[in-house]
């Protein structure tokens, strides 16, 4: 299977949390990009057929706490991917940075930016009259 992300990965375990409605779970975040994220596969886990969840955590050694709006994407037997949907600019600002402080290379973080914008575009119905 070819592989089709665009976006570096960034290993980031830490505690998370995954909401849909009144639902709420304890796990760990895997890994994160400006895309999605990987967590752990919460024990109590039960999955639904709406799909729209948030993801939040902290950044390790501060309060700072990204929140996400994400859409499951795919289950294993431990892990469960998500695409994000939807990031504040608060939340995204921070990730920026700690991505690229990860990555070390300012233009391929930029690249990824754009990847992004792009993507976001693609997928954003248009306005209607």
């Amino acid at each position: 299977m070819p592989e089709r992300r665009h976006f570096t990965r960034i290993f980031y375990l830490t505690a998370a949390k995954l909401v849909q409605g009144p639902h709420q779970w304890r796990t760990q975040l895997v890994d994160v990009s400006l895309q999605g994220a990987l967590l752990l596969r919460p024990d109590d886990w039960s999955a639904s057929d709406n799909r729209e969840y948030e993801i939040v955590f902290v950044l390790g050694g501060s309060d700072i706490e990204i929140k996400m709006q994400v859409e499951l994407t795919h289950e294993a037997s431990k892990k469960l991917g998500f695409y994000c949907h939807h990031i504040d600019i608060d939340s995204a600002s921070h990730l920026k940075r700690m991505i690229e402080l990860n990555l070390g290379e300012e233009q391929l973080l930029y690249r990824e930016l754009e990847q992004l914008l792009q993507e976001h575009r693609e997928h954003t119905p248009p306005a209607q009259p």
